[in-house]
């Protein structure tokens, strides 16, 4: 079992930056890809960004943030980051952290075992 605990949302103006943080127990954080997802009111939960295991040399993005978000990870702290600027109204979402015990930084929900319960992010303009 993994338990996942997000971290650092809140209420931003347009323009404006965050960083969440999602702290991990449970088993071999390191032995893990991470991912960030987001559900917007109506929609269905989408991808935003991931990262493989252990080092994290491989990363992935949602193409509506790349260049704007920054996944990361300290494996000393079981922590994954996603640092968020440039932030506009339709990243309003709740976010989530999901973890799952390979190496691939999977871009899909059902590729993920264990989730958060999830930061709300509200960007207003």
């Amino acid at each position: 079992q993994v338990q996942l605990v997000e971290s650092g949302g809140g209420l931003v103006q347009a323009g404006g930056s965050l960083r969440l943080s999602c702290s991990a127990s449970g088993r071999t954080f390191s032995n893990s890809a991470m991912g960030w997802f987001r559900q917007a009111p109506g929609k269905e939960r989408e991808f935003v960004a991931a990262i493989s295991w252990r080092s994290g040399e491989v990363t992935n993005y949602a193409n509506s943030v790349k260049d704007r978000f920054t996944i990361s990870r300290d494996n000393t702290k079981n922590t994954v980051y996603l640092q968020m600027n440039s932030l506009n109204p339709d990243d309003t979402a709740v976010y989530y952290c999901a973890a799952r015990p390979y190496s691939l930084a999977a871009t899909t929900t059902s590729a993920y075992d264990f989730w958060g319960r999830g930061t709300q992010v509200t960007v207003s303009s």
